[in-house]
């Protein structure tokens, strides 16, 4: 929920008394856990969809140089569509990138991760934010 209400912040900074926030059912998870999906909208009409599952940002609308709004986000218009693997636009994980050997050295203590991609650790690791609501 942080990362929404910043979200919201940054698009309605100018004017929070004309911006609004909508929240609509966007399903359950295939565990039954209810999906949300959050409409923001600026007092100018710049809006951004964000789920709470994986935190995806599913479109952003921003106008162009002639005012017009469109949608500058690779997204779905379903959940099921991100629930089989894909992290577009998703919170992926504590880090990005991978992490070599699955295994890092921190003050002198190595750490061990579990491997996701061929030896490395990926995006947070097998089960990363992208796939919790």
């Amino acid at each position: 929920m942080k990362k929404i209400a910043l979200a919201f912040a940054c698009l309605c900074a100018a004017a929070p008394a004309q911006a609004r926030i909508e929240k609509a059912s966007w399903g359950e998870t295939a565990d039954h856990q209810k999906v949300d999906i959050y409409t923001l909208t600026n007092q100018h009409g710049v809006s951004a969809r964000i789920t709470n599952y994986g935190a995806f940002l599913v479109s952003l609308n921003v106008p162009d140089k002639n005012g017009k709004l469109a949608d500058v986000v690779l997204g779905y218009d379903k959940l099921e569509d991100y629930t089989h693997g894909t992290t577009y636009g998703a919170v992926i994980g504590r880090f990005a990138n991978r992490i070599g050997g699955a295994q890092f050295t921190l003050e002198g203590k190595t750490f061990h991760l579990k491997a996701n991609a061929g030896p490395n650790n990926i995006h947070g690791g097998p089960v990363g934010f992208s796939n919790h609501v």
